[in-house]
């Protein structure tokens, strides 16, 4: 596990220097919070089992509660992007009373609701959120203006993430959340609370989208509904689909290649979507553990 750490922190330092032209840099930091993103849904998705598909509302919710309190109340970051985040929970925790009642399709409807209602909100409560006229001349964090500070703030933020989460999903909480994945009523029979652990994950998965969000506007530099829409909450669901749900190192494997896969394919022109698209097809169709099953499947053919 040491030497793990010590890999990525290694990958982490030395690729803005491999990397190095500002468009590159630009896509790692959109890489590392795509990271985020894609952890905090797996653990609603693949260690809770709970369809989720209103993630892209707690990536909104961090990031305007973050950019109106720094720059309409004039807080400070730090105390912004903590008071974002937390609020992303809370709103979690109230989506959470959804999948107490509901199950499967039913609570993928009610959660993509959920992202549809904050999205239109965001539009339509102009005198807090500016709508679709937007909110301009964000800067980034204090001390992290550039794309490469930018970069390591945000990726050893992603770094933290996952080791928290991992820790959690290999304790006795992780057990609880599988339990409820693969059986929910033979879990309640042996004393599990199904619907605060449901609480629990919504919360903390909410939260840690809502941490991503923070730093969205600070790196764009301006601030619109239409970088939430419900089209975000589908890519953060292909990431942990691709990379393989239920796993740690799956989520993360899906947004690094989904967050750079599109580009890779520029050149294509046109034809890059319909490439995309068949990647992803075959991927779901022939690879339904994602990668992570695949590289599993590899290494036991060839051990």
């Amino acid at each position: 596990m040491k030497l793990r750490l010590l890999v990525a922190l290694a990958v982490v330092a030395l690729l803005p220097w491999i990397l190095h032209t500002p468009y590159w840099r630009g896509i790692l930091i959109v890489c590392a919070m795509n990271v985020m993103l894609a952890l905090s849904l797996n653990l609603v998705l693949g260690y809770a089992g709970q369809l989720n598909l209103g993630q892209s509302a707690f990536f909104a919710i961090g990031a305007y509660v973050s950019t109106i309190l720094v720059k309409t109340w004039g807080w400070n970051f730090w105390l912004a992007g903590l008071a974002a985040m937390i609020a992303a929970g809370l709103l979690g925790l109230a989506l959470s009373a959804f999948a107490v009642r509901l199950r499967g399709h039913y609570l993928a409807i009610a959660s993509l609701g959920f992202a549809v209602i904050t999205y239109q909100i965001l539009i339509n409560w102009e005198a807090v959120t500016e709508g679709v006229r937007g909110i301009y001349g964000i800067s980034p964090p204090p001390g992290f203006r550039s794309p490469v500070a930018l970069f390591y703030l945000v990726a050893g933020i992603a770094l933290i993430v996952y080791r928290v989460l991992d820790n959690l999903v290999r304790s006795p909480v992780g057990e609880t959340l599988r339990s409820i994945r693969e059986d929910e009523v033979s879990a309640a029979a042996i004393g599990v609370d199904a619907a605060r652990w449901k609480a629990f994950a919504f919360g903390l998965g909410a939260a840690i989208a809502g941490l991503s969000g923070c730093f969205y506007p600070g790196f764009v530099g301006t601030l619109v509904p239409d970088a939430f829409n419900i089209v975000e909450s589908f890519t953060m669901l292909a990431m942990v689909i691709v990379g393989g749900m239920g796993t740690m190192i799956g989520p993360v494997i899906g947004a690094v290649v989904l967050t750079f896969l599109p580009e890779l394919l520029r050149g294509f022109g046109e034809l890059r979507l319909m490439i995309y698209g068949l990647a992803l097809t075959v991927v779901v169709l022939f690879l339904p553990g994602g990668i992570v099953q695949g590289w599993h499947a590899l290494r036991a053919r060839f051990s």
